[in-house]
């Protein structure tokens, strides 16, 4: 049983503890397709996803990530990686610049919601060396790495929401 959509984004928040138990393959397999299905210029789907289950390479991988070792404590760490080129071949340099960019995140986000759908716990890592990061999952050059998400099962007490702006703070409805 899945979560709501809307309860999902409301709770969801950065999970940086995680219990050491292993994501079962299925709900693996649920998160990497709820990226899949994430929207995409021209539906060109320029992203990879480099799942790290590997001990040594997550540490590695924290290392990269400037010591955040959420990266080597969560079960797994996705590693997703944009396609410049495949968007430029269509859009040109805005879709190499942005629009590969934009569409991984939205993939991105679609495992967080997931993940939090399934039961689990998460967080976006976007700070990082990104050409080590590429070199460590063995990327293809041509791929820019965008965030690392660390999933797994949230060793952290049930978290309080935190704050976000109003609707109207945030709004300007032109008519």
């Amino acid at each position: 049983m899945t979560k709501d959509v809307f309860d999902c984004m409301r709770e969801c928040h950065s999970v940086r503890s995680f219990q050491p138990d292993p994501i079962p393959d299925a709900t693996l397999g649920r998160i990497l397709e709820a990226a899949s299905w994430a929207p995409s210029a021209g539906n060109l789907q320029p992203w990879y996803f480099y799942v790290v289950i590997n001990s040594e390479l997550k540490h590695r991988l924290a290392e990269a990530a400037f010591e955040q070792q959420q990266i080597e404590a969560a079960p797994v760490a996705i590693v997703l990686m944009a396609d410049p080129a495949r968007s430029n071949e269509r859009y040109g340099e805005r879709g190499a610049q942005l629009y590969c960019i934009q569409d991984t995140a939205a993939a991105a986000q679609n495992m967080l919601l997931a993940a939090e759908g399934l039961g689990l716990g998460a967080c976006w890592v976007g700070a990082f060396d990104e050409r080590r990061v590429q070199e460590l999952v063995e990327a293809p050059p041509r791929l820019r790495a965008v965030a690392i998400l660390c999933i797994g099962y949230s060793d952290e007490p049930e978290d309080e929401y935190k704050e976000r702006f109003s609707v109207a703070e945030v709004t300007k409805l032109l008519h």
